[in-house]
């Protein structure tokens, strides 16, 4: 049995994907038998006695006091830190919390880093975050220096991260992330579709994601193609601020209005429904797919057919796994043609759908992620994704 310390930015009920991942992640520790006790800034009254406040946050204070509550643990300690750097606070530059984990590292505990972001980029943005971006880097310094391993949410991030080791040898790992929506057993039938009622032969092409400034004018572009091509299309957009862009989209082409339905806000369950609901679901991103887009992997988990975009971070494994349409991210007319290929043959969707759910299983389920934390017998995916580095 190993006893795990996770160190998270945010947990359960606090909303966010490191807040899912750090929960699914304890849970699955303890459910191979670990001891697992989770620190984060804020607890709900109604959450285990295994799940710990952090109070103030994560300032010098708060620092302090969590160093004497880890002290009353035997050593050796694991800590395992959900590594965002907007997460901690201090606008995302808590010098203090990375050094913090370099002496704890030094006093004899084992850190290890699960990197979701590693640091800003330089040039896309102003002054301020090319400021930043350069504080970032003199953080992932710090943490390196005080991890004994450092998992990556894609391994596209190992390149970025090794020349910030200044020569000290540290082990790097792919940890594949999970979906953080639940794979629900309702048939597709189940589920209603206010566009088009009754229409036979009507194609429910689906979105889900969070519609954020990056990816909404591929989205539109690629959609509003698709309404015009084919009237027996309805789009069904799923997450949250799905009917701004449903209203966005309307005001482009009111004609298509009938065609549009948007979700707004759901639980877990209800978008499992809705994923299930589409015959293919379009997944548009600006820098092409990765291992970190959430909005993806929950498509996966459902088992649906996937149309997305390959792009710079876009790692090889998509492709040789056949099991999503890829168009690189400059083609939006070969996107759009994919889409309607796929529309036109229904044997293809039946592949693709067994083999995203495979993919899924294959390297991102809960269970792979568990046993390659606990560093027991390496499974196929780990192997494999050995080989690709």
């Amino acid at each position: 049995m190993i006893t795990w310390h996770i160190i998270t930015p945010e947990y359960p009920p606090n909303c966010g994907g490191v807040s899912d991942y750090s929960e699914n992640i304890a849970h699955g520790l303890r459910a191979a038998g670990d001891e697992v006790h989770v620190w984060c800034p804020a607890v709900d009254a109604s959450q285990a006695e295994w799940v710990h406040p952090i109070p103030g946050g994560m300032s010098v204070k708060s620092l302090r006091q969590l160093g004497d509550a880890l002290d009353q643990f035997p050593k050796p300690r694991r800590l395992l830190v959900q590594w965002v750097p907007h997460g901690y606070g201090y606008h995302s530059l808590n010098l203090p919390f990375c050094i913090w984990l370099w002496w704890r590292a030094r006093r004899g505990d084992r850190v290890e880093i699960m990197v979701h972001e590693a640091f800003l980029f330089f040039l896309e943005g102003n002054w301020k975050q090319d400021a930043a971006a350069l504080v970032h880097r003199l953080m992932i310094i710090i943490l390196l220096r005080a991890a004994s391993q450092v998992w990556m949410a894609t391994p596209s991030w190992e390149k970025h991260l090794k020349r910030y080791t200044l020569g000290r040898k540290a082990a790097f790992a792919w940890l594949p992330i999970m979906s953080n929506i639940p794979v629900c057993s309702t048939a597709r039938s189940n589920v209603e579709i206010t566009a088009n009622p009754g229409s036979p032969g009507t194609k429910v092409i689906g979105h889900f994601g969070t519609y954020g400034k990056h990816i909404t004018p591929m989205l539109e572009r690629i959609s509003l193609k698709l309404l015009s091509r084919r009237s027996d299309v309805v789009l069904l957009l799923t997450g949250r601020s799905s009917e701004a862009f449903r209203e966005h989209l309307m005001q482009i082409n009111p004609a298509f209005a009938a065609r549009i339905v948007s979700s707004g806000h759901l639980d877990g369950e209800a978008i499992s429904r809705n994923l299930v609901a589409c015959d293919l679901l379009i997944q548009p991103y600006q820098d092409g797919v990765n291992a970190r887009r959430g909005s993806l992997l929950a498509g996966l988990a459902q088992g649906a057919a996937i149309v997305t975009t390959t792009g710079p971070r876009t790692e090889p494994f998509w492709q040789e796994s056949q099991a999503v349409v890829l168009a690189p991210v400059e083609r939006e007319d070969l996107f759009v043609l994919e889409t309607e290929r796929l529309l036109g043959d229904p044997a293809e969707i039946t592949r693709l759908r067994k083999a995203s759910r495979c993919l899924y299983e294959k390297y991102f389920d809960t269970k792979e992620t568990v046993r390659m934390l606990r560093g027991q017998v390496p499974s196929r995916a780990a192997a494999e994704i050995e080989a690709l580095r």
